[in-house]
């Protein structure tokens, strides 16, 4: 093993001995007042209660399909016989990324509000450095888990013919993906479905119609909105980018091993990916400690802060991936950083566009805003109208970085002759958008943190100044928390793309591996010798093959039943919550007046049954239909599937995100004095409004971009059912 490579284990030790130290520095910070500690203690007991419950259902779940895919390697020899062990580690460690950082979060919210007593800076280095634990434990667990693995399957699986040993050992990585990825399907859906749920009860009757402020003590259902917001925001976001991650580093590795095989370099193309990552992690650390602001900050200032931060980090990692290709020696390195720098350039390019139609200091937000003069159905239309048009933004950059990428790495070769490092070129791209992703991820759980901070200061009765400066916060959060998720989406965008590349490396492993036919032909060619367009010709992959046409129109299906299934899954647990909330304020005496404590507990237990019974459904289906449709209409129907998927479900995420970014946005416009202020009927509209967005930005849109993902990895994964049983 050489030692450029103990960078990627040397800098995931960093990441989480920086993560504990910020967290141990979080925690030296006061609590506040006995009723500060006793509403943190409130939200802390209700995430913790709702993680181990879901925790539950997700170890039956993963028990059964690891028995699902032990029968495949040992019985049929049709998977990886480490798969099953693969598949475990992957979700373990997604889960306990979700859990440390929900940790962090929900001991920190009311340190953020206390901190906030003294200024706005204290509060937004401690909220921010308390987000950086989620980021620096997501990246350090995944660096950890792929150096573990790539050293222990280095030793055990022999060498074979040139080359294939590589392609198998990164193969055998890329599946703890399925895992992850399954991990954070439930921790995003349920979290999702938990969150809004409480947050759309908590708004209608209290807000509406019983016309006391957010986050009011009096509210029955405020301290379930205030955990939703970790386990969905918190745990579920981690998840989430764990996977990304893991699975962009993953993918472009094996590509890389594809592409460069048989030759001297096939092992610095593995590597290199890995390298750039540890890197990335490292200037991230860096850039944590660069965030700070003045009191009484603008909006514009705030991001400005953030953005020191995040570009700052960005820019180095241009710097810095460059000499590492170049001591790599990689052929081509200019074409290859060429395209490590789109990827990372097109992330801060959807990240900003995002933030243009989502915050408050912009025409966009500012458009719906002013739409709710003529109510609820207004501002409904026009912030579906800009959450129309944003998708239009991050879909043209995503084409363009997927054209440059491809056109660097290949020496703008589109031919079959380029084609393999042109895929390993969008693949690095992947890589060099999510690089930076320990301080990126810090900026979206800041959010969840800002606003429970601001929560708990009202609740709190903390006085006009400290609730001016956590609303600062909170409004900025929300921005981070939208910019967030286009990030996400973005970059589960290109890493399908480079997941879909890799499924038909599977295929070859597949073949001449598992199945033990090295020369079955393959277009003419022995598999073993076969490249990527020769899969390609092989089984049809065409627009003018029906397979193909049925599994692009089963993608798309997939993506909208997946969106209106979540979308009704929120609709039913808040139907649950806002009759709760309505039957405690009708039957409990004191409430209103403030002498008796509402009975936050059962909101908390409503939230967190209907998140459980709601999310299985959209979360196994996600699961079946890449099984079914490899079953019926093979690698042809698969591969069509998955560019149905990735197409329309990556549309679709960036409209639903951004729209309800927006919306929300719209009415922390409102509340800050403009269009009447709070309690106007402008603003009764806009929280319509918000109510409406909060599914579409906080359950559907982000659990699409693991709907994307996943089914790619299923796909991965069950491979071996396309090429062995498929009907056609």
């Amino acid at each position: 093993m050489p030692v450029i490579f103990w960078l990627v284990p040397i800098a995931s030790l960093f990441a989480l001995g920086f993560a504990y130290y910020f967290f141990k520095q979080m925690m030296s910070h006061d609590e506040g007042t006995d009723m500060m500690k006793n509403i943190a203690n409130h939200v802390r007991k209700g995430a913790g209660a709702y993680l181990r419950q879901q925790y539950k259902v997700v170890i039956i779940v993963f028990a059964i399909i690891t028995f699902i895919f032990a029968i495949m390697a040992y019985v049929l020899g049709i998977q990886n016989p480490w798969m099953p062990f693969a598949f475990l580690t992957g979700g373990f460690f997604s889960g306990l990324a979700g859990f440390f950082g929900m940790k962090a979060a929900t001991f920190a919210s009311a340190r953020v509000a206390h901190a906030c007593r003294t200024s706005l800076d204290a509060g937004l280095r401690l909220a921010f450095r308390s987000g950086a634990v989620m980021g620096l434990v997501v990246v350090g667990l995944v660096l950890l888990d792929i150096s573990a693995w790539f050293l222990v399957l280095n030793w055990a699986i022999p060498e074979a013919e040139p080359g294939l040993k590589l392609l198998t050992i990164t193969a055998t990585m890329l599946t703890f993906g399925m895992g992850a990825s399954t991990q954070a399907l439930f921790a995003r859906v349920g979290g999702g479905i938990y969150t809004k749920a409480a947050d759309v009860g908590a708004d209608l009757v209290g807000k509406i119609e019983a016309g006391i402020p957010e986050d009011d003590p009096r509210n029955p259902a405020t301290i379930a909105d205030n955990v939703g917001d970790n386990v969905g925001d918190v745990a579920g976001m981690g998840a989430d980018l764990f996977e990304s991650f893991a699975a962009s580093i993953l993918a472009t590795a094996l590509l890389g091993a594809a592409a460069f095989a048989g030759t001297d370099m096939q092992y610095n193309a593995v590597i290199a990916p890995m390298l750039i990552a540890a890197v990335g992690t490292l200037l991230s650390i860096a850039g944590v400690f660069m965030v700070r602001t003045r009191e009484g900050a603008t909006q514009k200032e705030l991001l400005k802060s953030l953005g020191i931060g995040v570009n700052t980090s960005a820019i180095l990692i241009v710097v810095f991936s460059l000499a590492i290709l170049y001591l790599l020696g990689m052929p081509n390195f200019w074409g290859i950083w060429g395209a490590i720098v789109v990827g990372l350039f097109a992330g801060i390019a959807i990240g900003q566009s995002t933030e243009y139609f989502t915050a408050s200091a912009f025409k966009p937000t500012q458009k719906i805003a002013e739409s709710a003069s003529t109510g609820p159905a207004t501002i409904i239309i026009s912030g579906i109208g800009t959450g129309l048009i944003s998708a239009a933004v991050p879909l043209g950059i995503i084409c363009v970085a997927i054209t440059l990428a491809f056109g660097f790495a290949s020496g703008f070769n589109f031919t079959d002759m380029g084609l393999n490092m042109g895929l390993y070129g969008i693949g690095i791209a992947a890589v060099g958008m999510l690089s930076t992703l320990g301080i990126t991820l810090a900026t979206d759980a800041y959010g969840p943190i800002a606003d429970n901070a601001g929560g708990n200061a009202e609740m709190s009765k903390l006085g006009e100044e400290v609730r001016n400066r956590t609303d600062a916060l909170d409004a900025l959060g929300n921005t981070t928390a939208a910019t967030g998720k286009g990030f996400a989406i973005g970059s589960a965008a290109l890493t399908a793309l480079a997941l879909l590349a890799a499924y038909f490396e599977e295929v070859k492993i597949m073949i001449v591996k598992f199945l033990d036919q090295p020369m079955m032909l393959i277009n003419n060619t022995p598999a073993i010798d076969a490249q990527f367009i020769d899969f390609i010709h092989h089984y049809d992959i065409h627009l003018m093959n029906p397979l193909v046409i049925v599994g692009i129109l089963i993608g798309v299906l997939s993506v909208f039943v997946f969106s209106g299934m979540t979308m009704n899954a929120v609709g039913r647990a808040a139907q649950k919550m806002v009759d709760e909330v309505r039957r405690q304020f009708r039957s409990i005496p004191g409430i209103m007046e403030g002498t008796t404590e509402p009975d936050y507990a059962r909101c908390v237990e409503i939230s967190t049954k209907g998140a459980q019974q709601e999310m299985m459904v959209p979360s196994l289906v996600a699961l079946l239909i890449p099984v079914v449709v490899a079953l019926i209409f093979g690698v042809a129907g698969v591969a069509g599937l998955l560019v149905g998927t990735i197409s329309s479900g990556f549309a679709m995420a960036i409209f639903m995100a951004n729209a309800g970014g927006a919306w929300d946005n719209a009415k922390k416009y409102i509340e800050e004095g403009n269009l009447g202020g709070k309690g106007s009927e402008n603003h009764k509209a806009a929280v319509v409004g918000d109510t409406v967005g909060d599914p579409f930005k906080d359950t559907s849109g982000p659990s699409l971009n693991i709907l994307i993902k996943l089914m790619v990895m299923a796909s991965v994964v069950t491979v071996g059912v396309a090429v062995s049983y498929s009907i056609f």
